[in-house]
């Protein structure tokens, strides 16, 4: 397949395929901060309340998991609201200090506690009863985006356009750069950004947002080619409704009934669903990985994800809904015999519009596409909606179903980790 063609198609077909960045978490990144209730009476835990409400832990393995690797050694770019590096769970975490210069401002500081939430489900150490990160030995850094609800000014000034953000992520030591954030709007500067960060061997995760139930508007960055799309799935594995479905999906995580901080005080934790969990819980796997095979490249690393993801359909039939479907870093740490494949292959070079035999860090060249029109707020998912299942369309059948499907065993549920976890079958091509 020639370069500018693939799953997420020229650069003209992206403005008008993926005309949506919506945040991906119920706790909207983009505009107002809305947290779901869902899961937490009233709304909220205590602290020393919150990791028994981390179900996907145990869904996981982590405890298994955490015998093989901890991500010590791995750096994580967290592009979102800021990140509060005082929380219990992150003393010790963040690396404001490794903020490039490029960044231009060294302006960290959290206002909304989206980002500190994110950084926390990446690395939290679970201290004083917070958040426990799924890798909680990797170090976060924080790059603070100036989304539209930032009404300061003042403190705008002080923060980066997305474009800006995911070059300073780039020019940093972080190996993966975690954006849960979304617009409908796309920017060529952010897609060559995007760009400049797979070029420099960065793997970037983005939501892939929370517009499935409404208009299932396309979003970006996980729009641009080589930001790896993540959908959300509950703890039965069944797609969230809210999750933005098609071309843009590759990967499929934990992002319902997720704790995360309410708001920017800090002092309390709420129940939140969204497809901005979902990229932090992809990113925390990646992150797994790297540490345990601190050779490899980013195509590396993706390939193994992608290879030992949970699904029933044909690897060369990606859902629409969970694309090549549930991240099991798991499976990759047990493994001691996996191939991981060429280091400088893109697994995702025909979604990308790459060519498969090209490496990556020499071939991306910046796109030529129209500037978009500036971002603006963007919309949360509907509580509403809470942990459903999308209806998909079997492609055989013809018909509109829902099929659970058994993975590795000759049982009634799917294993990711330890637990029972069943996922819905739905192709891309539904």
């Amino acid at each position: 397949m020639k370069p500018g063609t693939g799953r997420r198609g020229t650069r003209t077909a992206l403005f008008t395929r993926r005309n949506a960045r919506r945040l991906s978490a119920v706790c909207s990144v983009l505009g107002t901060l809305v947290i779901a209730s869902a899961g937490l009476a009233p709304g909220a835990a205590a602290a020393d309340d919150v990791q028994s409400k981390q179900w996907y832990l145990d869904a996981m393995g982590a405890d298994e998991i955490w015998e093989h690797s901890t991500g010590k050694g791995v750096k994580v770019a967290v592009v979102d609201t800021g990140v509060n590096p005082n929380t219990p769970s992150l003393k010790g975490q963040v690396l404001v200090d490794e903020v490039p210069k490029t960044a231009k401002y060294h302006v960290t500081q959290d206002y909304d506690g989206h980002g500190t939430s994110m950084a926390e489900i990446i690395a939290g150490t679970g201290a004083g009863g917070g958040i426990k990160g799924l890798a909680p030995q990797a170090k976060i850094i924080p790059i603070r985006v100036g989304l539209d609800q930032l009404k300061d000014q003042d403190e705008r000034a002080k923060s980066l356009t997305s474009a800006k953000a995911i070059r300073a992520a780039a020019d940093s030591d972080a190996k993966i750069i975690n954006m849960s954030f979304g617009s409908e709007y796309y920017e060529s500067e952010e897609e060559d950004a995007v760009k400049y960060a797979a070029s420099k061997g960065k793997l970037l995760f983005a939501s892939v947002g929370n517009d499935g139930a409404r208009g299932n508007k396309r979003s970006y960055p996980a729009g641009n080619p080589y930001a790896v799309g993540v959908a959300a799935i509950d703890k039965t594995g069944t797609v969230g409704k809210f999750s933005t479905y098609g071309n843009d999906a590759d990967l499929a995580a934990p992002g319902l009934d997720i704790p995360g901080w309410c708001d920017n005080t800090f002092t309390k934790y709420c129940s939140t669903e969204g497809t901005s969990p979902a990229a932090a819980i992809a990113s925390a796997s990646a992150a797994l990985i790297w540490s345990a095979h601190p050779d490899w490249t980013a195509n590396q690393v993706l390939r193994s994800l992608i290879d030992t993801a949970v699904r029933k359909w044909p690897k060369d039939e990606p859902s629409k809904y969970l694309g090549y479907g549930v991240v099991r870093p798991r499976r990759v740490l047990i493994d001691k015999d996996i191939n991981p494949g060429p280091a400088n292959r893109d697994p995702l070079a025909a979604e990308n519009g790459a060519d498969p035999d090209e490496d990556i860090t020499a071939a991306v060249s910046p796109s030529t596409a129209p500037s978009g029109t500036p971002s603006k707020p963007a919309e949360k998912a509907d509580p509403a909606s809470g942990p459903t299942a999308a209806a998909a369309k079997d492609a055989d059948s013809g018909s509109d179903t829902q099929t659970w499907v058994i993975i590795g065993a000759v049982a009634a549920v799917l294993v990711i980790g330890g637990a029972g976890f069943a996922v819905l079958r739905a192709r891309r091509n539904a």
